[in-house]
């Protein structure tokens, strides 16, 4: 599916989402002069960096940091090597063992290569393994800490366990045999896998999406090491020009002069609840002295769960959104987040903050249970939805990032629009799931006026009807 918006990017020049562009003339691409919104006033407490950049004063004396800040370990990590070195590298892999990677895999193995995980510099070994999955976070040399929820590690099962023997790099490759990186001073340790299971998710129902689908079958023991990465990773799906690196996000940040920058997680598509949300952000934010804070739209690209909106159709949704002016291009970066995702709720969340922490931005968006889903095998919410966003105020590790909790938002019944919830008139209030919001694509019914703008519920109803005709298409039947 192509998209109506689409980035290119050099290694020195940026083209964004900008209503002056030739891809959107004709469009109107800016914010309404009078918001529908209603805005309230934003109380926030200040983190001071050592490394401020023109701090702004608020008019209540609060020193405010700079739009970069510095990523966790004070050095943005690059695992891919210089182009001088590639093909002398590339002769020396094909040499070593090989270990095999999951499509998975290679997306945990792009997240570490571009500094998403800074200070991480390869797959986890125990000690690093073990700080993760019991303390969320990893201590530095210098006796430091930084936030590190989700361990990031890769299994091997007996058979590549016993290929690799004595060896101390291995080569590892792509699911189509594509080699891509050396693994270097490895270390094998046993996978436990329900005691992984039960601390990174609190349960160990049956159902859990990431679970069943990466560890479940994954082998008995994890494989780390030092990353050398061969090549940049691609995907080669038309959406690479999105899937911009903590460093290119810096170079646009500092390119439009950025004295803020706000990050907002979603894996689903932007109905105007979203938008009410993110433009409410900017507009505290000029009201407490920012003059020019940026928006990072950052919708994850990973792994998700079977019944969510694909990246793609996500993608085109959202570039409606920004055509039809319900956020505004010229404040607005649209960029993919690469990791995969866990719906692990409260220990999650902590990992979706670091990661932008490490890509410039000094404030987070974070909303009703983030990272959360409902129960596998019970009707109830796994996590309590309050719980996100009060452990991000309290993660060691995440001091100097602000977080932003935001008021629920639902749809106005009165109003016809979406707004912040009122509990005094609970009652005039619709909540629209994103369950709900994906039924209404599904079974063609419309939601209500002012639930999103009419472009990107047209790219919804339209992939859903593709997958109606798909699922109604005979298939051939198999040959015995």
């Amino acid at each position: 599916m192509s998209l109506t918006t689409k980035l290119h990017f050099t290694s020195t020049t940026y083209h964004s989402f900008n209503s002056k562009s030739s891809r959107f003339r004709g469009y109107n691409t800016k914010i309404r002069p009078k918001s529908i919104y209603n805005f309230n006033p934003l109380t926030l407490s200040f983190y001071q960096s050592k490394r401020m950049q023109g701090p702004v004063q608020s008019s209540s004396t609060s020193v405010i940091k700079s739009s970069l800040i510095e990523p966790d370990g004070g050095i943005l990590i690059d695992l891919v090597v210089p182009d001088s070195e590639r093909e002398a590298k590339t002769v020396e892999a094909e040499s070593l063992p090989k270990v095999r990677l999951t499509k998975i895999d290679v997306e945990w193995l792009h997240v570490i290569s571009e500094g998403w995980a800074s200070p991480l510099k390869g797959f986890m070994r125990e000690d690093e393994y073990l700080q993760s999955l019991h303390f969320n976070y990893l201590r530095l040399k210098d006796g430091s800490f930084v936030n590190m929820s989700l361990p990031i590690v890769l299994a091997i099962d007996d058979e590549t366990k016993e290929r690799i023997g004595s060896s101390s790099d291995v080569g590892l490759v792509r699911p189509d045999g594509d080699l891509i990186a050396i693994l270097r001073r490895i270390q094998i340790y046993k996978h436990n896998k329900e005691e992984r299971v039960a601390r990174t998710w609190g349960t160990t129902a049956a159902g859990l999406p990431y679970v069943e689908e990466v560890i479940t079958p994954a082998g008995n023991w994890l494989i780390g090491g030092d990353l050398e990465v061969l090549k940049p990773i691609k995907y080669n799906d038309g959406l690479d020009c999105y899937r911009l690196s903590p460093k290119q996000l810096r170079q646009e940040f500092d390119r439009r002069k950025a004295d803020a920058v706000f990050a907002f997680q979603l894996r689903n598509p932007v109905h105007n609840g979203h938008a009410l949300l993110m433009n409410d952000t900017r507009r505290r934010l000029l009201d407490i002295g920012f003059k020019n804070p940026i928006l990072l739209l950052h919708p994850l690209g990973g792994f998700t769960k079977a019944d969510d909106v694909p990246l793609d159709v996500r993608m085109e949704q959202h570039s409606k959104v920004l055509e039809d002016g319900v956020l505004d291009p010229e404040t607005t970066i649209v960029a993919i987040f690469p990791s995969p995702m866990h719906y692990a709720g409260p220990t999650e969340v902590q990992w979706h903050a670091k990661g932008r922490i490490n890509a410039g931005a000094n404030f987070y968006i974070v909303g009703r249970d983030p990272a959360g889903m409902g129960h596998p095998t019970e009707k109830r919410d796994l996590y309590d939805p309050d719980h996100g966003k009060k452990v991000l105020t309290m993660a060691p590790g995440l001091e100097k990032l602000n977080i932003l909790p935001f008021r629920v938002a639902a749809y106005d019944t009165v109003a016809k629009k979406m707004a912040f919830f009122d509990p005094s008139r609970a009652k005039e209030f619709l909540f629209i799931s994103g369950t709900k919001m994906r039924t209404y694509a599904r079974t063609g019914e419309n939601p209500p006026d002012g639930f999103m703008c009419p472009g990107g519920w047209e790219v919804l109803v339209k992939y859903y009807k593709s997958l109606q005709a798909e699922e109604a298409t005979p298939q051939p039947a198999a040959v015995s």
